[in-house]
């Protein structure tokens, strides 16, 4: 097995020259570095992870916390792209991630003692309830951190959300734009920072039209199709039906659209939908269906950027980041207004 010894035999320098190079410290002229490389490379030499980890004080690793209850886990298509998308710049950069198995609230082992245990750089969180007893561990860890759609802030800890309060205004808007006075809301059961804030949005929006929303009208259910699904069966009970329906998720509004169906309603006509999120299945669709697309490559990408700052950089402040929403305008939305002309096109929400 090659060593760092026989690297430095060859190249003509100390061992600890060579370990400068591997650890890519300043000190060394780029005459050697390039030398010290060449000979590494032809000897096909590979230094130990973590014997660098140890020499550098850094992991060169992510930790990923992430809750199955909120979003399915990696099933769910808007966690799989905002953490692509995050891989890509962690990648760029010289790093892994690492996910953690899904969490227990039953254990004692809060999410700082295992991060600790892994000897991760930084975490990023994803779909945690900020009701979980153990997230404060991370505030006071100091460990650098990122969450997304949840709005945990400290002294090494930020946070990034899409504008779900501006999102479910435009969808709410748009309803109201095509001649819609009765809408109903499915909300999420769980209260997460985004559930709670496009309810926020849709109450604001309605207030804003003077449109009521009865209680009845807002059914609290998960994001799965099942949730939506369950959700619309218990609104065809109603004695009083809404003509319009803003789902906090297009996951809930797939299972909505299939109760409905099932009840041979015919979205776009006899009852008009809007969903949240942007899916990649939706471009499958039809009836298509309008939704209010949150920018997942963005997110990734900006929430791996804040938190790269915040590792390489420890007296910076920790961010609070919010990525606009559209309104993606298709065919599920029937205009009730005889006069008016169907649009087709994507409203960015600043």
């Amino acid at each position: 097995m090659t060593t760092i010894y026989d690297i430095a035999k060859r190249a003509g320098v100390s061992s600890a020259t060579v370990s400068r190079v591997i650890n890519e410290h300043r000190d060394v002229s780029e005459k050697t570095r390039q030398n010290v490389k060449s000979i590494m490379a032809e000897l096909d030499f590979r230094p130990n992870a973590t014997a660098r980890g140890l020499a550098t004080k850094s992991s060169q690793l992510i930790g990923v916390f992430f809750q199955d209850h909120l979003l399915t886990g990696l099933k769910h298509p808007f966690l799989q792209d905002v953490l692509s998308s995050f891989e890509v710049v962690a990648g760029e950069k010289g790093y892994d991630l690492l996910l953690f198995a899904n969490y227990s609230a039953e254990s004692t082992d809060n999410y700082e003692a295992r991060a600790r245990r892994r000897d991760v750089d930084g975490l990023l969180l994803f779909g945690i309830s900020k009701t979980d007893p153990n997230v404060s561990t991370i505030i006071k860890s100091q460990i650098p951190c990122i969450s997304i759609d949840m709005d945990l802030y400290g002294p090494r800890t930020g946070y990034l959300a899409s504008d779900n309060v501006g999102g479910a205004i435009l969808a709410i808007d748009h309803f109201v734009e095509n001649g819609h006075r009765d809408i109903a809301f499915f909300a999420d059961i769980y209260n997460s920072k985004p559930g709670l804030d496009r309810l926020i949005g849709y109450q604001q929006a309605m207030n804003k039209h003077g449109l009521p929303y009865p209680s009845e009208w807002t059914l609290h259910s998960d994001f799965s199709e099942q949730g939506g699904y369950e959700a619309a069966q218990r609104l065809l009970s109603l004695k009083k039906r809404p003509t319009a329906l803003f789902c906090a998720s297009d996951t809930m509004a797939l299972g909505a659209m299939e109760a409905l169906s099932m009840a041979a309603l015919v979205v776009g006509q006899d009852i008009s939908i809007i969903g949240f999120d942007d899916i990649a299945i939706l471009k499958y669709l039809r009836p298509g269906l309008t939704t209010i697309r949150q920018n997942r490559e963005e997110i990734g990408r900006r929430a791996a950027q804040a938190l790269f700052d915040m590792i390489h950089c420890p007296q910076s402040h920790p961010p609070i980041l919010t990525v606009p929403t559209e309104l993606v305008i298709r065919e599920s939305v029937a205009c009730l207004i005889p006069s008016s002309k169907p649009v087709t096109e994507i409203s960015p929400n600043y």
